[in-house]
């Protein structure tokens, strides 16, 4: 039922964007007033137990470059953009501040997230989403207490039992008076408490965040340069920006949605190429979805020690192993490399990733919670779901039916043959 009277906020989370965006769509349509809101929880911008924060710098400075995007295209709009630091109570004082009828909201499910919800005042009718995904959850062929336990099952029942939905239809402007309420002013690092940096001149990942940054990257690497026809042979690279695509940090936050990226896929094996490539960007979209769908099946026991697997090891948890394992002065000059890169730029290969954590994990048997405490600390697209999924895959408490161990030495001589990117960061 509409009633134009009524006012609507939409509540971004990491749906950071106008594009594909069910729940800024039906609030435009379903009311004349509508407020943009942005909540950064202040737990994220305080230390941790470990001494380092729970978002440094430079996912900090990637979403202030997302929120001022989407506060620019919400204007397009009509749509004012509030943002606050939120101890907890902005919600209610925002809905009861702007008599606020209806709030939108992408349906999120990780004990944080969940908490962020309790102070959702009762008289306010809540509309969530499922906006994250590829698959919708209403589309598969199972139910998600059948998830599969293993990636391959749960990807061939996808790719034949369900489709793609088309992405959402593009917002309604609304008329002049809706924005007389006026948005927050953009935010800077130093107002949250970090200092300002240059980005690392062999950065692997020197974008900007926002929904304009990602679409310059999607015409980049797909149109202008064709690089998605080489994405298989090229994704396990470790230097530069055009061995990956790069889009995990745009859709860990929702700059860019993953059926939007999927649909440009098919277009793209429609005008230029189809073949493995172009395929395996698909596929990789697809793990993520998997990931999502592990949390969305099993909770929060994908942060206890013992995993999804609820399986029993000896961690240690020992702060000086800690300490070398994150300032890359271990007896591994791969691992090195690797650490020493994402503590001075936020971003690491999928390769490192892989080899790093199963080190930390496997080699040093460390508590695997620690790694993935610090990557989700350092990551520009540290996304809870990836990131704990990942960790426990490599950990052996996870869905790898394998529970390997990486050849650090066997990797570095495979990916690295010329030490090039060791020698860059351990130099």
């Amino acid at each position: 039922m509409q009633d134009k009277q009524n006012t609507a906020l939409v509540w971004f989370r990491n749906d950071l964007r106008i594009a594909d965006n069910q729940s800024l769509y039906d609030a435009t349509i379903k009311h004349d007033k509508v407020i943009g809101l942005v909540l950064i929880p202040d737990f994220w911008l305080k230390e941790t137990a470990f001494g380092f924060r729970k978002m440094e710098v430079f996912r900090a400075r990637f979403l202030i470059e997302t929120i001022d995007d989407l506060r620019q295209e919400l204007k397009k709009l009509k749509i004012p953009l509030i943002v606050k630091v939120d101890n907890g109570s902005s919600l209610k004082k925002l809905c009861d501040q702007y008599q606020i009828t209806d709030l939108y909201m992408q349906e999120e499910w990780t004990k944080e997230e969940v908490d962020q919800e309790k102070n959702i005042p009762d008289n306010v009718s809540v509309h969530k989403y499922y906006s994250q995904f590829l698959f919708h959850p209403d589309d598969l062929s199972f139910t998600i207490e059948n998830l599969p336990e293993i990636f391959t099952v749960f990807r061939k029942a996808c790719e034949k039992n369900s489709t793609v939905r088309p992405c959402a239809p593009e917002p309604r402007k609304l008329a002049d008076e809706n924005y007389q309420i006026p948005s927050s002013e953009p935010l800077t690092l130093q107002e949250l408490g970090y200092a300002p940096f240059d980005i690392h001149p062999n950065s692997a990942f020197p974008f900007q965040g926002g929904s304009g940054a990602a679409s310059e990257r999607l015409n980049h690497y797909f149109w202008k340069t064709n690089k998605l026809s080489y994405y298989k042979k090229t994704r396990n690279g470790l230097l530069g920006t055009n061995y990956s695509s790069k889009f995990s940090s745009w859709l860990a936050n929702g700059s860019i949605s993953p059926k939007s990226i999927y649909w440009s896929v098919k277009d793209y094996e429609l005008e230029i190429d189809k073949n493995q490539s172009t395929y395996w960007l698909i596929f990789e979209l697809i793990w993520r979805d998997y990931f999502k769908y592990v949390s969305l099946r099993h909770g929060n026991s994908i942060f206890v020690v013992g995993g999804i697997k609820k399986r029993v090891y000896n961690w240690r948890q020992n702060h000086q192993v800690f300490d070398q394992w994150i300032n890359g002065t271990t007896a591994e000059p791969f691992v090195n490399a690797n650490m020493i890169e994402l503590k001075k730029t936020g971003f690491m290969s999928n390769r490192g990733r892989q080899n790093v954590a199963s080190y930390f994990a496997k080699t040093l048997q460390m508590d695997w919670r620690w790694g993935a405490a610090y990557f989700e600390s350092m990551l520009i697209d540290y996304d809870v779901h990836s990131n704990y999924g990942n960790w426990m895959y490599n950990a052996g408490v996870g869905n790898d039916p394998r529970n390997r161990t990486f050849n650090v030495k066997l990797q570095s001589d495979r990916y690295d043959p010329n030490k090039k990117h060791e020698m860059i960061w351990t130099r």
